[in-house]
């Protein structure tokens, strides 16, 4: 199965970054998924509003997630809590690429949320990003699916290192690994004839 980690951060070495990371680690770890990571440390879609992205116009960075993007049957988009909401440049995202152009983005895919927090939160831009993907997903006519399972990483950067190496409490470990077994159940169902096809 194709997976695309999408680390929502802009900024370097992100704890965003570092939960991919691991998450990446522990999907090619059997050797059965091919991993694929982007982050948004390059980000560069202009704000709704104040420009488009145009599909023969793609910068270096636009080209990068757009083309991950596609290629996945699963996109997994990892974001920090900013004041109880998804980060901007996450939402944006989604709204300039939410369009005619780039439909097929939002074709015969599997999406996940995750929320990032140095703390006990996470959960609400992980709900937010779900209502704005499954309006988008409707508002296209497309055949994809948001899995129901979120996923809330609290105290992130005390459970993985910089390497996104784990070093912290057991929970943490065992829960994720619930979560990413949840995941690829859900597209396994959903993606079934998609992917004997490929």
């Amino acid at each position: 199965m194709k997976i695309t980690l999408v680390s929502t951060s802009s900024r370097k070495n992100s704890n965003s970054l570092r939960f991919v990371t691991y998450v990446r680690n522990l999907l090619t770890a059997g050797g059965q998924h091919e991993v694929t990571i982007v982050t948004f440390e390059q980000y560069d879609i202009p704000f709704v509003g104040q420009g488009s992205v145009k599909p023969d116009q793609l910068t270096p960075f636009q080209q990068e997630l757009t083309s991950a993007w596609e290629a996945a049957d699963v996109v997994l988009f990892a974001m920090p809590e900013y004041n109880w909401t998804a980060p901007p440049q996450a939402t944006n995202a989604i709204h300039q690429l939410g369009g005619p152009s780039f439909k097929h983005l939002f074709e015969n895919k599997v999406f996940a949320m995750v929320g990032i927090s140095n703390g006990r939160g996470g959960r609400q831009p992980a709900l937010d990003m779900t209502t704005v993907m499954n309006k988008i997903i409707s508002f296209t006519n497309s055949y994809s699916i948001v899995s129901p399972k979120l996923y809330e990483s609290h105290e992130t950067d005390k459970n993985l290192d910089e390497n996104g190496q784990f070093n912290g409490h057991e929970v943490y470990e065992r829960t994720v690994n619930a979560f990413l077994t949840y995941t690829l159940n859900v597209a396994n169902r959903w993606l079934a004839p998609t992917l004997v096809e490929k």
